[in-house]
């Protein structure tokens, strides 16, 4: 157990956060969140003791290991296994471990060739991804990931989600994959104004506690106010009548007793939608026989692919890095030329592409604002400058220049050069790459609004289920078009290394598919039972809530003109009621707390089933 009591963190002046306590107790998964910069890696390394916090105390109990994901690399083993082997703990009974290290190793990606490669010969992603695999060995009492899913592929990432959920330590995540942590998470933490909250439950249970929070302070403040101006007119009115004079006093005092409460200040948010341009036509684009490789001596990339894009489709590409997803993106943008076959645009159709290596090509002396400018001849400096601002460069932020930015700064950069030319087809290679939780789910928004079609990449399941109808799927050695939805995917046929881990023939994978949807639908109506009437409580809760909160604001109205008319029989009368209505809307808010709590509760069970 880590108790963090009183943290405070300061960087050149600018408080980071502050007063921040909390408690991870003994098998909890917590799941922190917050924007980028708001300070969660900062806090990762203030637990690991690589800094040291300005103000407050960790504790950490005498013999409590903590491993994290570290994004160095130095390897001193001449193989990969054996480099994976040195995250193992010491062996009391001197057992070879070996074959743990092998099953991890396999669910991140690593061939059994793979692991008598030197590391050096890695690329930079299976890099990090071995030095996951060392801390994920370790069994430390608390583990700390830090973007694990980076590096990771959709198929590793489902292996990784299993491993977690068994995962029975403690454990802290950051990741912009709400879908992935609210799977493998029973807590969470977010970073909000410099300060913490924890909470029982997913990501959402904690965003709407926030806003709650920041509705009822800005309510507060509002009424402060009210209350303020009336008490200064009632001072500047009577000042100067000396029958008054007590009650001039009175209220004086009460001016500098209550002090002032601060506008919260607005945080800014991805806020825009991709100009589209008009389509005339049966297809934007049509795909025949399709066929790549980088050379006549290399394996085909891509071998026969056909399919044909709808005026409004969203089709998913996806499968294990290396495959050829990204070549495809660049054979249907035209910045590669097939080996064979065609790729027919449609003269009306207008293509903008957010390619991966397009980070590359944005000019490190140029500001953010010349980066619009640039994309197109015929932008003023007036549209370009209202791009910056939906892409959270507003005012001088738009005279960054881009050297000094951050992935996710660099990623929004290329989103706002999307925005200066209407298009009729997007062609997205992994846009959420380094954008936070908020920011990935603005861009969700943006691309679920857009009237034309959507090809993209990305390794998220959050955004296949939430976008794709038909998929182009690498798996097996193949290109495939399914037609279908993510789900139907995964029902009906699967990855090829899923269904390898179950083993048994054809024949009996689909009897035991089969009987996973009986199951699946078992779960489902058990589910729609329970919560259904839970929610029916929840929501008469609330209905009754509603109502005292209305009388709770008649009598404080009351009580107020009572007051300020001295009446003290009304004045006993209306405090009264006001406590009598404040005391069943606690009991009703107790009440609706424990349902809630219950609510997630039975939701996470019926999830983590429905997962496994």
């Amino acid at each position: 157990m880590i108790q963090v009591k009183g943290l405070k963190k300061d960087y050149g002046g600018h408080v980071l956060f502050e007063e921040v306590t909390f408690t991870v107790h003994p098998g909890e998964r917590i799941g922190l969140v917050g924007r980028n910069g708001h300070g969660k890696t900062t806090l990762f390394r203030l637990l690991l003791g690589e800094e040291h916090p300005d103000e407050g105390e960790i504790r950490i109990p005498k013999g409590y290991t903590l491993g994290h994901l570290s994004q160095k690399i130095r390897f001193t083993e001449r193989t990969v296994l054996a480099e994976g082997c040195r995250g193992l703990p010491p062996a009391e009974d001197g057992q070879d471990e070996t074959y743990r290290v092998e099953a991890v190793l396999t669910g991140l990606g690593f061939s059994p060739e793979d692991f008598q490669r030197p590391p050096s010969e890695l690329s930079g992603g299976y890099q990090v991804r071995l030095n996951l695999a060392k801390v994920l060995v370790s069994g430390p009492n608390l583990l700390l990931l830090d973007e694990p899913t980076n590096y990771l592929d959709i198929v590793s990432m489902r292996w990784l989600t299993r491993f977690l959920l068994n995962w029975k330590n403690e454990l802290i995540l950051i990741t912009h994959d709400r879908d992935f942590m609210d799977r493998v998470t029973t807590h969470t933490l977010g970073i909000h104004r410099g300060r913490i909250r924890k909470v029982r439950g997913k990501t959402q249970k904690l965003y709407e506690q926030l806003l709650r929070e920041e509705e009822v302070y800005e309510q507060t403040r509002r009424n402060d106010e009210k209350k303020r101006t009336e008490l200064e007119q009632f001072i500047h009115r009577f000042r100067a009548k000396a029958s008054k004079a007590r009650a001039v006093q009175s209220r004086i005092k009460a001016l500098e007793r209550e002090g002032r409460k601060e506008q919260l200040r607005r945080i800014e948010n991805l806020d825009f939608t991709f100009p589209a341009a008009p389509f005339s036509g049966k297809w934007p684009m049509e795909v025949e026989e399709l066929r790549f490789s980088f050379s006549p001596e290399s394996p085909l990339l891509i071998d026969g692919l056909r399919f044909w894009v709808g005026p409004k489709d969203r089709i998913g590409v996806i499968g294990k890095n290396g495959k050829g997803k990204t070549t495809l993106l660049n054979l249907l943008a035209g910045e590669r030329t097939p080996s064979a076959g065609s790729v027919r645009r449609h003269p009306n159709a207008k293509i903008a592409y957010f390619g991966q290596t397009n980070v590359d090509r944005l000019h490190p002396d140029r500001t953010v604002e010349e980066e619009i400018l640039h994309a197109h001849p015929g932008i003023d400096r007036k549209r370009a400058r209202t791009i910056c601002g939906a892409m959270m460069f507003g005012g001088n932020l738009a005279l960054k220049k881009i050297s000094v930015l951050s992935g996710g700064e660099k990623s929004r950069v290329l989103l706002g050069k999307l925005l200066v030319r209407p298009a009729n087809l997007l062609l997205l290679d992994e846009p959420t790459n380094h954008l936070d939780m908020e920011s990935t789910e603005s861009l969700l928004a943006a691309v679920d609004a857009f009237p034309g079609a959507v090809i993209f990449v990305t390794h998220s399941e959050m955004i296949l289920h939430a976008l794709a109808t038909r998929l182009i799927v690498f798996d097996g050695g193949r290109t495939t078009l399914f037609e279908g939805t993510y789900r139907d995917f995964l029902e009906r046929v699967g990855w090829e290394e899923e269904k390898e881990e179950t083993g048994g023939t054809k024949e009996e994978n689909a009897v035991s598919r089969k009987e996973i949807r009986r199951l699946r639908a078992g779960i489902i109506a058990e589910k729609s039972r329970i919560l259904g009437a839970l929610n029916g409580r929840i929501a008469k809760l609330e209905e009754a809530i509603s109502l005292l909160e209305a009388e709770e604001k008649t009598s404080s109205q009351a009580l107020l003109v009572a007051s300020e008319k001295g009446d003290g029989a009304a004045i006993e009368d209306h405090a009264r009621r006001l406590h009598e209505t404040q005391e069943k809307l606690s009991a009703l808010f107790g009440e609706w707390e424990v349902l809630t709590e219950e609510r997630e509760e039975r939701l996470k069970i019926f999830e983590e089933q429905l997962n496994d």
